[in-house]
C-alpha cells in the first residue's frame, strides 16, 4: 500500500513538471500548444526581423516554414491582422492557443522598447529551455512507467486467470494449502469478485481529488505535500525554482516592471505554495521592502536562492543573479534526474521481482507438495 501511495504521489509530481507549460491564467487554461513549435517560429521571426525584414514579410516567410497546418493557419491569421494595421502584441492576443500572456506581454515590452527582435530571441531561448527540461523529465520516467505498467498487467493476468485455474486443481486434489497460498487465493477471489470496485475506486478518487483541488486551501496543502515526497518532491522544487528564476530574469531583461513580471511568474511556477511566496515578494515591493526577505523566510525556496537574490538587489545585477540561479538549478535538475532514475529502476525491479516471485512461490509450493505426495 505504501508503495502504491508513494508511486501515485511520485507520478503526480512528474505530471506537475510535465504540465509546467506557460500559463496565462492561474487556472492554467491558457497554455502554449507546442513549446517546440512556437520556439522554432519565434527564433525564425527574430532572425528575420534582426535582418531588417518587415514584420508582415517575416511572417510570410515563417508560414512557409510552419511545421503543422495549425501553426500555418495561425501565422496566416497573424499576418492578416498585422497587414490591417494591428500591432503584433494585440494580434497575438487573438491566438491564445499558441501565444499566452507571458509571450504577449514580452512582445509588448519589446515593441515599446524598440527591441522586438532581441526580446523574441530571449523568448525562443526560454521556450526551448523549458521544452528541453520537460522532455528530459518525461523521457527519464518513460522506462519506469512502461515497466510498472507491464508488471501490473502481468500481476493482474496471474491473479485473474492463472491462479484461479491452479486453485481448482489444488482444491480438487485436497492438497493442504500453506498460509501464503491461502492469502493469494483470497486476494485472487477478491479481485475477481470486486473487479468493478477496483476499477471504479481509483477513478472516483481521481475525480474527488480534482474537485478538492479547486479549493485553494486544499490545493496549498496538497502542493506542499508534493514538495515533501522523497526524490520526486526535490525534483519538483528545483524545477519550480529554475522556472521562477529564468522567467523573472527574462521578463526583467525585456523591460517589464518587476510588479508586472511577478504577477506573470506567479501563474507559471505550477505550485500553489511557491505562488504564495511570490505573492509575498510582490507585496514586499509594494510596501517598499526588499525582494529577498520573503524568499528567505518562506521555507519553500532553498535558502541559497534568497541570499543570491539579496546580492543581486544590492549590486543592481538582479537579472544576472537570477540567470545564474536558473543555470545552477538546471544542472541540479540533471543530477537529480540521473540519481532518481538510477535509484528507481533497481528498486522497481526488486519490488516487482518480490511481488511476482511471491505469487509464483505461493503457487509452486503446494504443487510440489502434491507431486511429492503423489510419488510417495
Amino acid at each position: 500500500l505504501f508503495a502504491l501511495v508513494y508511486g501515485a504521489l511520485g507520478m503526480l509530481c512528474i505530471l506537475s513538471i510535465a504540465r509546467m507549460k506557460d500559463t496565462g491564467t492561474s487556472e492554467g487554461t491558457d497554455k502554449i500548444q507546442s513549446l517546440g513549435e512556437v520556439s522554432a517560429f519565434t527564433r525564425q521571426l527574430a532572425t528575420l526581423l534582426h535582418s531588417g525584414i518587415p514584420l508582415a514579410q517575416s511572417l510570410t516567410a515563417c508560414i512557409e516554414q510552419a511545421e503543422s497546418p495549425g501553426m500555418s493557419k495561425t501565422l496566416r491569421h497573424l499576418r492578416e491582422q498585422v497587414t490591417q494595421g494591428m500591432d503584433f502584441a494585440t494580434a497575438l492576443e487573438t491566438c491564445p492557443g499558441y501565444f499566452n500572456t507571458l509571450y504577449i506581454n514580452m512582445v509588448r515590452a519589446g515593441q515599446a522598447s524598440g527591441q522586438l527582435d532581441d526580446v523574441l530571441t530571449r523568448i525562443a531561448e526560454y521556450l526551448s529551455n523549458q521544452n528541453r527540461l520537460k522532455n528530459k523529465v518525461i523521457n527519464a520516467m518513460m522506462y519506469p512507467a512502461i515497466m510498472l505498467t507491464v508488471s501490473t498487467l502481468v500481476v493482474i493476468l496471474l491473479m485473474t486467470f492463472v491462479v484461479p485455474k491452479i486453485t481448482e486443481i489444488l482444491i480438487s486434489q485436497n492438497v493442504p494449502l500453506p498460509l501464503p497460498t491461502m492469502i493469494l487465493i483470497a486476494v485472487s477471489t477478491f479481485m475477481q469478485t470486486y473487479w468493478q470496485i477496483l476499477i471504479k475506486g481509483p477513478l472516483i478518487a481521481f475525480f474527488f481529488l480534482q474537485g478538492a483541488l479547486q479549493q485553494d486551501s486544499f490545493k496549498l496543502k496538497f502542493d506542499m505535500l508534493k514538495l515533501k515526497v522523497p526524490l520526486f518532491g526535490d525534483l519538483l522544487r528545483k524545477t519550480a525554482v529554475s522556472r521562477f528564476a529564468v522567467t523573472f530574469a527574462v521578463l526583467l531583461r525585456s523591460g517589464m516592471p518587476a510588479l508586472e513580471a511577478l504577477r506573470i511568474v506567479k501563474k507559471i511556477v505550477g505550485n500553489r505554495a511557491m505562488q504564495e511566496v511570490i505573492q509575498g515578494v510582490h507585496d514586499s515591493i509594494i510596501e517598499g521592502t526588499d525582494i529577498s526577505t520573503p524568499i528567505k523566510k518562506s521555507g519553500i525556496f532553498p535558502p541559497v536562492v534568497g541570499y543570491m537574490v539579496a546580492v543581486g538587489e544590492q549590486t543592481g545585477e538582479l537579472e544576472q543573479l537570477l540567470e545564474r540561479i536558473a543555470v545552477a538549478y538546471d544542472e541540479e535538475i540533471d543530477i537529480s534526474i540521473t540519481r532518481m532514475t538510477g535509484l528507481i529502476e533497481p528498486i522497481m525491479i526488486v519490488f516487482m521481482a518480490v511481488v511476482v516471485g511471491g505469487i509464483v512461490s505461493a503457487v509452486i509450493i503446494p504443487l510440489l507438495q502434491m507431486s511429492t505426495s503423489g510419488l510417495g
